[in-house]
């Protein structure tokens, strides 16, 4: 077949850890779901009022699409916030430090596609 369909509800959800008396994070890894072969892919689910490390990615550009709420990344250094809701997309470059954030008082849910300079990814990198 040349195309696969996923349904969020349908993914193997897995929980990240989070700081005592926070509720984690959760993500979905789609490259093998949607049999990937030159990119790697993640779906996440932030709720109320958390945040991923803040990091930067060598390598590969990642590309943020909230499917859900308001995304708020904190971008460069000294950090730059940038807002970002359904229909928008932010691509962060190499090099740049990073950090993804739900700011809001209800669930967020984004896909993250990032491609390394050698080959490319839809989701999150690891």
């Amino acid at each position: 077949m040349a195309f696969d369909v996923l349904h969020a509800a349908d993914l193997d959800w897995q929980e990240r850890d989070a700081p005592p008396g926070t509720e984690p994070r959760r993500h979905a890894i789609v490259t093998d779901a949607a049999q990937l072969t030159k990119s790697r892919a993640r779906m996440w689910r932030y709720p109320a009022h958390t945040q991923g490390r803040r990091h930067i990615d060598p390598d590969q550009e990642e590309v943020f699409v909230p499917l859900r709420g308001t995304l708020t990344l904190l971008l460069e250094d000294p950090p730059q916030r940038v807002d970002v809701e359904p229909g928008g997309v932010v691509a962060v470059h190499p090099g740049t430090p990073m950090q993804a954030r739900n700011e809001t008082e209800e669930k967020n849910q984004r896909s993250d596609e990032g491609w390394r300079m050698r080959t490319p990814v839809l989701g999150t990198t690891n």
